[in-house]
């Protein structure tokens, strides 16, 4: 019996709730001639996903019909956490409404669908893992009346029913700025909330979808804090798009002064040839350089390094030494 054939990177499918959407995000376009810089340096060398633990998370995912950001990002660190057991949970469906040029989730409308057992399959399914911290994140979904916030934290209060010594931390949308909807999340009870702010000012409308915004994530980053002061918040860098030091640099002054928490830095790494090219691999010490001048700044924690992703190794990020990079 033969296998469905791949869905080609750019191209238009159905999703199984009826979903026109664009695989990977972005159709074909001027970027997709454009070669990286340079090829893949050795730091960015990963494993192959293998072995019994990574096949028990990816069961688990597939039984409770759940989407991970791991896999929808194509995220370079997946082997490793699933077979630490542990998976960054994607609730709300696998098709985003917007269509970041860095992004490898597909683009589409969903038309206001969710899936009603959605909270209760995310609680099972942290509670089959084990997990005592677990990162929830989400597409946008630009589509619905209140861009999800209410299912958002109907996600969260199942997790705490469920498996209550299990701290939750959330890397949300930006709900185009409406901070009701914010801290509808914030109140479902969280030990971070991150909203990612992806690059510096300048390259943000290149980088990010026009319904997003530098100053509009700040905003809200800014907001969860006067809202929830005992809830750390973090944000993150993407590198390797043409941002300068001094751009960045910048970038840690604006988070500091909406009083974030946390910053994470890592390397772009382009999920098709239909997205933006990498301008540059930065290599690891200058990510450790760059985790220096955000202490220096008064962050509670910077992590860096070229592999790093918002969510990796989540749960240890207040252990002081760069997740022991």
């Amino acid at each position: 019996m033969s296998s469905q054939p791949a869905i080609p990177d750019g191209s238009k499918f159905v999703t199984p709730q009826g979903t026109t959407a664009i695989k990977s995000g972005i159709k074909p376009n001027a970027n997709s001639t454009v070669p990286d810089v340079d090829r893949k340096p050795p730091w960015l060398r990963i494993k192959l996903p293998s072995g019994a633990a990574y096949e028990s998370v990816q069961d688990i995912v597939r039984r409770h019909r759940l989407n991970t950001v791991c896999a929808e990002s194509r995220c370079p660190n997946i082997a490793e956490c699933w077979s630490n057991g542990t998976a960054t949970l994607m609730v709300m469906g696998a098709v985003c409404t917007r269509a970041c040029k860095f992004c490898a989730v597909a683009t589409g409308n969903p038309r206001g669908w969710l899936d009603p057992e959605e909270p209760a399959h995310v609680a099972e399914a942290v509670a089959l893992m084990g997990l005592k911290y677990v990162v929830l994140t989400s597409v946008d979904r630009d589509d619905l009346p209140d861009g999800g916030a209410s299912h958002y934290a109907a996600c969260i209060r199942a997790i705490h029913a469920r498996c209550p010594d299990t701290a939750v931390e959330a890397l949300t949308p930006d709900f185009a700025g409406n901070t009701d909807h914010v801290a509808c999340v914030l109140d479902a009870g969280l030990e971070v909330f991150a909203q990612n702010l992806e690059t510096v000012e300048r390259l943000t409308h290149t980088v990010r979808d026009p319904r997003a915004g530098y100053q509009q994530t700040l905003d809200v980053l800014a907001f969860a804090k006067r809202h929830a002061p005992q809830t750390l918040t973090k944000t993150s860098l993407m590198l390797g798009l043409g941002e300068t030091d001094q751009e960045i640099e910048q970038a840690l002054d604006d988070m500091r002064k909406a009083n974030v928490d946390i910053v994470t830095f890592g390397q772009y790494m382009r999920p098709s040839k239909h997205h933006l090219p990498v301008q540059r691999f930065v290599s690891p010490d200058e990510f450790r350089a760059y985790r220096q001048l955000a202490l220096s700044k008064g962050f509670r924690e910077a992590v860096a390094g070229p592999l790093v992703r918002s969510s990796y190794r989540a749960e240890r990020v207040l252990e002081g030494n760069n997740l022991g990079l």
